[in-house]
């Protein structure tokens, strides 16, 4: 088949995106599993910012602990063997009790620190659901473990204050299902990963029940999707989004199924920044270096409340939005050190989240970023916006023929703001939750 044929097996799909999707600059996503009983994964860093020849052997995702204590001499693996005494990885489902979980305090936190929409994980690559998945047996939330159907009452509750429901399914690979080595380059993701037409009948199961029970507004695949579903006709990937479109009008997907079809691409941490050039994108990280929870992060690791939100303003002033990671313990309780940073986040989007939710990138022939000092410049439809996380007095450039006359405004700080054609100085006396705007008047 040639790229122009498999090109046009997706062709029918495309469509307008959903009026919802560009001015929901923030979501939530949710990494929770039995990973998150041992909960231990090596800080050693970013994804994009560690070589490869380490990261796998290193792996900062807490989340993959399933793969990394098979890799031998990894430091996943000696912890495995010191505290577990390498006791098999389904001992940990059993032992997820989520004693302490309350989807009805979850929600208005999320709420609260401005985001828009919520992805939990219903299938991470352990294999094991937060649903009563069919095909699943006894392996999932419901029968074993929490036995609650932790997605249903995860939808029940966002929804119940106001955000959009999706759901992340890891399409591409299972390791509960295959029997094939570790994974330790990104070139095993792409050959050891499950790719026959029975596996590929057993994922479409999954998301069309997904679809049936949840009604999402975002379907996230992650790493890829089954070769053998490539396709269109009966149990095929094209037949799946087609349909979830047709129930759906206002949901989306994203870019995780292979070379097929998506609404936006995704990066994630500093990985796959080539996609951020796209029109549409979203870039996916932990408030930390892992996505499930892991007790050997502190404070070295984790992200504030500020930088979070200049984090947050990067993303969109390139045209794109995030999607922020929380990782709730075994019981259920999203740890104290993510909650700070997400309720600090939530005080300063009270201020500059609704500039975000209308903001568009502004070419860098009107005004350019600076580093030092740390400025990020939008586009509302009445305002050339400067954000600027730097006390004291820093000047700006514009072009003038873009701001009308000399008024500007000083949002999210104490200070003042004197502008003049074409530039103006502004003075922050302090910056406690996150960067300060500076409004000017478009023409």
């Amino acid at each position: 088949m040639t790229p122009t044929d498999n090109d046009r097996i997706w062709d029918d799909l495309r469509r307008r995106t959903p009026d919802w999707l560009p001015a929901a600059k923030l979501g939530i996503f949710i990494h929770w599993g039995p990973y998150s009983v041992p909960a231990w994964a090596e800080p050693s860093g970013a994804l994009g910012a560690v070589p490869e020849s380490e990261w796998f052997k290193h792996n900062a995702y807490a989340e993959w602990y399933f793969n990394t204590i098979r890799i031998p001499g990894s430091p996943a693996a000696q912890h495995h063997h010191d505290v577990y005494h390498d006791a098999p990885y389904d001992d940990f489902l059993d032992q997820w009790t989520a004693a302490k979980f309350d989807p009805a305090e979850w929600a208005p936190l999320f709420a609260e620190a401005g985001a828009s929409y919520v992805v939990p994980t219903t299938k991470h690559h352990d294999g094991v659901s937060l649903w009563d998945a069919p095909g699943t047996g006894t392996r999932n939330t419901v029968h074993r473990g929490p036995q609650r159907d932790l997605i249903g009452e995860i939808a029940q509750a966002v929804r119940s204050v106001g955000l959009r429901f999706g759901v992340y399914y890891s399409g591409g690979l299972d390791w509960s299902i295959t029997d094939l080595p570790p994974i330790t380059s990104h070139l095993d993701v792409l050959t050891l990963r499950p790719n026959d037409a029975a596996y590929n009948a057993y994922a479409v199961l999954h998301v069309r029940d997904l679809i049936e029970r949840y009604q999402p507004d975002v379907l996230w695949n992650d790493i890829n999707w089954p070769d053998a579903g490539k396709r269109t006709g009966a149990w095929s990937l094209h037949e799946l989004l087609a349909d979830f479109y047709a129930g759906n009008p206002d949901g989306v997907v994203n870019d995780r199924w292979g070379e097929t079809h998506w609404d936006y691409r995704t990066s994630e941490y500093e990985a796959f920044s080539e996609n951020e050039s796209e029109s549409a994108w979203e870039n996916c990280r932990g408030i930390g270096f892992s996505f499930g929870y892991n007790q050997a992060e502190d404070e070295r690791q984790i992200l504030s409340g500020r930088q979070l939100a200049c984090h947050l303003t990067d993303v969109v002033s390139r045209g794109g939005r995030l999607l922020l990671n929380v990782g709730p313990t075994a019981e259920g309780d999203i740890p104290d050190i993510q909650q700070v940073s997400l309720r600090s986040l939530g005080r300063w989007m009270v201020q500059i989240g609704d500039l975000l939710a209308a903001a568009q990138r502004v070419p860098q022939t009107v005004a350019q970023p600076t580093d030092d000092p740390w400025v990020r410049w939008l586009e509302t439809p009445e305002h050339l916006v400067a954000v600027v996380d730097q006390v004291g007095e820093t000047t700006l450039n514009y072009r003038h023929d873009r701001v009308s006359g000399t008024a500007a405004e000083l949002v999210g700080a104490s200070g003042s703001v004197a502008a003049s054609i074409g530039s103006c100085t502004v003075r922050v006396d302090e910056l406690i939750d996150g960067p300060a705007a500076v409004l000017l008047p478009k023409r």
